[in-house]
């Protein structure tokens, strides 16, 4: 069992500033691949909008989730250390591994099950977490 990422907040209001504090990050990337791309200033005004922004930015905050790689049964055990969190999991039952991570704020712990492809897994993982639980509070603030 290993854990990857850092952000990991134990609040509502930490997810947020932590959402926040990545925003320049997510405005500068859009911005170098845009450049990288050979976009003119017009071209970059009437392609690059706040979506392209919005999305750069959720993802970047997606992809520093701090995650836990684990097996089922070590899984298992955290849920069964953590009986108050609500289980959000996807993929198969009938597989090795799990990857998750807690949402103390929420108490929900969201998971996906895999067999070999922890890149994708984390990844899949990651993006999940975003949409259900912290999309809603750190975008409506």
């Amino acid at each position: 069992m290993h854990t990857e990422g850092v952000f990991a907040p134990e609040t509502a209001t930490a997810a947020g500033e932590l959402y926040t504090a990545v925003g320049p990050a997510a405005q500068n990337s859009v911005r170098g691949a845009a450049k990288a791309m050979n976009f003119d200033s017009e071209e970059y005004d009437e392609r690059v909008t706040n979506s392209v922004v919005a999305t750069a930015h959720e993802a970047i905050f997606a992809s520093m989730l701090e995650v836990t790689v684990g097996s089922a049964e070590e899984f298992e055990t955290w849920c069964d250390d953590h009986p108050d969190y609500a289980q959000e999991t996807i993929g198969s039952e009938n597989v090795d591994r799990v990857v998750w991570h807690p949402v103390p704020f929420a108490e929900t712990v969201v998971a996906a099950t895999f067999q070999e492809r922890t890149e994708a897994a984390v990844g899949t993982l990651r993006r999940q977490a975003f949409g259900s639980v912290y999309r809603e509070v750190v975008t409506d603030r």
